[in-house]
């Protein structure tokens, strides 16, 4: 299962450099700093899962929950996110070190 968790992780974290790549590109072609929000990125890939997850988290969360901490989420660039989830999985899916009472030190 872990090997799984960090498998993902591993794509996560490819995802974030592509990402970080074409905002890099985007932003030497208008020549400013351009990063592209998650939020649009989610509107442009699939706009109806977007309403739903808002009238689902609205509904059945909170609808404070959505308007100051999801959309603030929404508003980060997509690397971001994505290295973050990546980081967070590719550490979730590490290998747990072994204890050797003996050498009293731990082993990989």
């Amino acid at each position: 299962m872990k090997v799984i968790i960090r498998w993902l992780g591993i794509w996560f974290f490819a995802g974030a450099l592509i990402a970080l790549a074409l905002d890099g590109m985007q932003s030497l072609a208008n020549q400013a700093v351009t990063m592209t929000p998650l939020g649009e990125l989610w509107y442009r890939l699939d706009p109806a899962s977007l309403n739903t997850a808002q009238a689902a988290v609205q509904r059945h969360l909170s609808p404070e929950l959505w308007d100051p901490v999801i959309l603030s989420v929404l508003k980060l660039p997509v690397w971001a996110i994505a290295g973050a989830v990546a980081i967070l999985l590719i550490l979730l899916g590490r290998p747990r070190k072994r204890y050797d009472p003996l050498s009293d030190r731990a082993k990989t």
